[in-house]
């Protein structure tokens, strides 16, 4: 089959795979349209499935689909690595890199980035998807993120046991930063003119920022250690929308500390320590190993731990 396969096709899937969209991953490839559509029916027909089914204005993959497209950004990655200059140029590229990281994490993060991308690799792009999960081992494996940046204690807690136990680093990660949490709530709270205690945060109503929609968290395996609870009556998945419910509500919220900083409403909030220990927040990036030969993903990471050096550690 290869003898005859356009290998070209793969790249044009991987474009289509990426945006789901013809029109985006033709100007992502700097292709026509009909160009795509072309090159998709020549694949389909190759492979014998239909790949992409259209679904109102969006492009559904198939499960033979899903299947293969690990597979061929990993070759696609393996070759652009092999055949990329031994020196990244940042000033000549036009990577499109994408990240996964939580809303706190972006709102101080992004901005230095953007601004230092503009003025040393103004052909650089940047797409920012959704962190739905502490554990973004299959995103990257999947090649739906080319980096992940957050607080991931399990996954980095497994790769450190891995590598002590058979010295095997199926993922690569790096410490960024450390931070801790606070307490906010309104001005207007009720336990505003008090002394938060144990007692009168349990006794509080609360809301979870969780990722996957789980009721549960940190501050709640802290305080069952204690043999104490809270009520959760709310869980959202970004900070900046606690943040803002806490504004305008009697819910308490548990945020990074200096992420209230930069919310943009931190002088409606009150900020309490919390009446009890929980761990502080360690964020790491973590990436694929076929990456790690990669000049340009490697400038990325460099580019990315120096930000954060200079807005976490200062």
């Amino acid at each position: 089959m290869l003898r005859n396969f356009d290998l070209n096709l793969l790249k044009v899937f991987d474009a289509v795979m990426n945006e789901r969209n013809l029109t985006r991953a033709a100007q992502q490839l700097s292709l026509t349209q009909p160009a795509v559509s072309n090159a998709v029916r020549r694949l389909r027909e190759a492979l014998g499935d239909e790949l992409l089914v259209r679904q109102g204005r969006a492009l559904v993959p198939t499960g033979r689909a899903l299947a293969l497209w690990p597979a061929v950004r990993s070759v696609l990655d393996t070759l652009q690595d092999s055949l990329a200059p031994s020196v990244f140029d940042p000033s000549l590229a036009h990577s499109t890199f994408v990240l996964t990281l939580a809303d706190s994490t972006a709102a101080e993060l992004m901005p230095p980035l953007v601004e230092a991308i503009a003025a040393q690799a103004p052909g650089v792009s940047l797409r920012v998807v959704p962190l739905t999960t502490r554990d973004p081992r299959k995103m990257l494996q999947d090649g739906q993120a080319d980096l992940a940046i957050g607080h991931f204690p399990a996954l980095v807690a497994d790769l450190g046991d891995r590598s002590a136990a058979d010295g095997s680093v199926p993922f690569m990660h790096q410490r960024l930063f450390e931070g801790d949490y606070v307490c906010v709530m309104r001005h207007g709270h009720p336990l505003a003119r008090q002394e938060l205690t144990l007692e009168h945060y349990c006794a509080a109503r609360h809301m979870l920022v969780s990722f996957s929609g789980r009721a549960y968290g940190f501050v709640d395996e802290a305080l069952a250690s204690l043999q104490k609870s809270r009520r959760v009556v709310l869980t959202v998945n970004q900070f900046f929308t606690a943040g803002r419910v806490a504004v305008q509500s009697d819910l308490l919220a548990v945020l990074p500390r200096r992420f209230v900083g930069v919310t943009g409403f931190a002088d409606q909030l009150l900020i309490r320590e919390l009446p009890f220990r929980v761990p502080p927040i360690q964020v790491d990036a973590v990436w694929h190993p076929r990456h790690q030969g990669s000049g340009a993903h490697a400038w990325l990471r460099d580019l990315i731990a120096a930000l954060a050096d200079k807005a976490f550690l200062a």
